[in-house]
């Protein structure tokens, strides 16, 4: 399954204040699998940047006044997360932003599959922080380079915690053909394959004999 991880940053917090966005970044994943492509982009709000935004994610108004207008990249970015899964922590706030945008130039909202991992991880850990940095500590994931939120960074990041919240530790490889047989498990809202390999007995014993030659200790004497 192809699926977005998705953020935003921007002026300031609410659509209903005339807050824009700043920043968007997108990470896709292949069955849980980061892929080479991305989207990503700096704008151009129209709008002052808070006094409290600045201190999120540090971008000046000098700096985002060269950058593109939402308008400039809308089509890109429709089309790179087009028909796919939507990965967002915190989603009533991103789509809320997204939607404004789009609705200023006339398009329609965006009506992708979303997955909000900030419900997931209240759902399984009720009254804990479930802020990103949180999350991340919980998992022993690093990071050390989040100095302040920005969109590519906080998607690597956020990619990671959802494999864990999803319980799903290591990423999904294709090792199977699709006729062979899948279980489907649920978890929560989500759903994924557990796809099941069965070796054969001499690939059994060709990797018996692999540990015998190569194990420090010999567990087969």
């Amino acid at each position: 399954m192809t699926e977005i991880v998705l953020d935003t940053e921007t002026t300031g917090i609410s659509v209903k204040e005339g807050h824009r966005i700043v920043e968007i970044g997108c990470i896709e994943l292949e069955n849980l699998i980061p892929t080479k492509k991305k989207f990503h982009s700096y704008l151009n709000p129209e709008k002052k940047v808070s006094e409290k935004a600045f201190e999120i994610h540090g971008y000046t108004d000098e700096f985002l006044a060269n950058k593109k207008k939402f308008i400039q990249v809308v089509d890109e970015f429709l089309e790179f997360i087009r028909g796919k899964r939507l990965i967002i922590h915190n989603a009533e706030f991103d789509l809320s932003h997204l939607n404004n945008e789009l609705a200023l130039i006339g398009k329609n909202k965006i009506e992708n599959e979303v997955v909000d991992t900030l419900i997931l991880a209240r759902n399984k850990f009720p009254g804990s922080l479930i802020n990103l940095d949180s999350l991340c500590k919980r998992y022993r994931i690093d990071n050390s380079k989040r100095v302040n939120h920005t969109a590519l960074i906080d998607c690597d990041l956020l990619a990671k915690v959802y494999i864990n919240l999803i319980d799903q530790k290591e990423p999904t490889l294709d090792f199977v053909n699709q006729d062979e047989k899948k279980e489907i498990i649920e978890k929560g809202k989500i759903y994924y394959f557990k796809k099941v390999v069965k070796i054969s007995d001499e690939e059994k014993k060709s990797h018996k004999e692999y540990l015998k030659k190569t194990l420090k200790k010999n567990y087969f004497n």
